[in-house]
């Protein structure tokens, strides 16, 4: 399988000290839908914006994070050619990141302005074939009739969709979304997730997608990424995913969400070469 995205001793300190990520090491390939799952403070947002080149990491260490081969940064310096490469990544943010006064079908034209002239997109001047691809797009996430609507006016699950038809129209080739559905119902994180979930077997795009909601990850994802204070402490099949595992990331009892939950297809299973000493399994035998 050929790669899609790869990082390579990932390591990021905060101001404050922190060891918000520690020697990240994965790589996923071209065509998978991955979950990135573990309890707050434990760094998917963190791993997502410097997938994406929005934070670098540690100065003069050896990380290094690329995308469908090329760099996206290098030993904690953005690559001077990031904008080019973005071009290729679209990113899902939790909160939607449209332009509440703007049209929704506006918003979504924004994901062209890479192919765009600077002028045109200083006049927000689209052709018809373009606006055509925007309603498209707004098709197939099911929100073509709200297309002159302000984007204020949608609901929450609404503006997610909206938010990933720009990605549509951007067509990024890997999808980053975090934490896409933590304020949403449960009816439109359900409709979220089936899109996502489309998006990747129809157009064979990369998606990976942070959770907290364990059973999504279960049932929408072959594969799951699970961190723990910043590191790896699980990489494989979600079909494997032990209640022990879930106790140790989130402190609670996960009998009842493995009970409910339907996972998906299996895939091989990692450890992590060093995890942490806990008293239960990472990986129990199938």
């Amino acid at each position: 399988m050929e790669t899609a995205l790869r990082v390579h001793k990932l390591n990021k300190h905060f101001a404050n000290g922190k060891h918000a990520l520690c020697d990240i090491n994965l790589s996923v390939g071209k065509g998978e839908m991955v979950a990135l799952i573990g309890a707050s403070g434990s760094g998917k947002s963190t791993l997502m914006r410097h997938m994406a080149g929005l934070v670098a990491a540690d100065g003069h260490s050896d990380s290094l994070i690329e995308i469908d081969g090329c760099c996206v940064q290098q030993s904690g310096r953005i690559h001077r050619d990031i904008r080019r490469v973005r071009s290729q990544v679209g990113f899902v943010f939790q909160q939607f990141n449209l332009v509440d006064r703007l049209p929704v079908l506006v918003n979504v034209l924004v994901g062209q302005l890479h192919r765009m002239p600077w002028w045109r997109s200083l006049f927000r001047f689209f052709s018809a074939q373009e606006r055509s691809h925007a309603l498209d797009a707004l098709r197939r996430v099911g929100i073509a009739d709200c297309h002159a609507q302000r984007a204020s006016t949608l609901s929450g699950g609404q503006q997610q969709r909206a938010a990933i038809a720009r990605t549509l129209v951007q067509g990024a080739k890997v999808v980053l979304a975090d934490e896409p559905i933590a304020s949403l119902d449960p009816e439109s994180s359900r409709n979220v997730m089936e899109i996502l979930a489309r998006i990747n077997r129809e157009d064979r795009c990369t998606v990976i997608v942070s959770l907290h909601q364990v059973e999504m990850a279960l049932k929408y994802c072959p594969r799951v990424i699970a961190l723990h204070k910043g590191r790896v402490v699980f990489d494989g099949s979600s079909s494997l995913l032990t209640p022990g595992l879930l106790r140790e990331l989130y402190g609670v009892d996960a009998n009842e969400i493995l009970a409910d939950s339907t996972p998906a297809v299996a895939a091989p299973a990692q450890v992590h070469p060093h995890p942490p000493s806990w008293s239960a399994p990472l990986v129990q035998a199938a």
